[in-house]
């Protein structure tokens, strides 16, 4: 993973959710991607935590903004690794966050992983 790459990608990142625009937040993931998250088990009810594909987590995603409209991120750093990122951040209610990206070589989202302080 290239240092360059990983700072845009985190700053497009945390900008878009900051501009609650979903399909930009999307643009950074394959089809197909995995999202796994222990919100999703809250919010949704799904006992894995696990969601497949655009359509599913931007779903999830939408929903998570109504409930939380006031979202926004701060970006406190970027930890980069063979074929992925790590972003830590304060989330909802300031919480600290952390979100791991794995990338594919066409340089999109195939699997991300958020962790969340209690």
């Amino acid at each position: 993973m290239d240092e360059k790459l990983a700072k845009n990608f985190a700053t497009e990142w945390v900008d878009a959710w900051n501009a609650h625009d979903v399909d930009r937040v999307l643009s950074h993931y394959a089809d197909d991607f995995e999202m796994c998250s222990p919100i999703i088990a809250q919010l949704l009810g799904v006992p894995s935590g696990t969601l497949r594909g655009k359509e599913a987590v931007g779903a999830y995603w939408r929903k998570a903004l109504q409930v939380v409209p006031d979202l926004r991120f701060e970006l406190i750093s970027v930890l980069i690794g063979v074929r992925s990122v790590t972003l830590y951040y304060k989330g909802a209610r300031d919480k600290l966050s952390a979100e791991v990206f794995d990338f594919n070589a066409s340089g999109h989202v195939v699997k991300a992983v958020a962790h969340y302080a209690n």
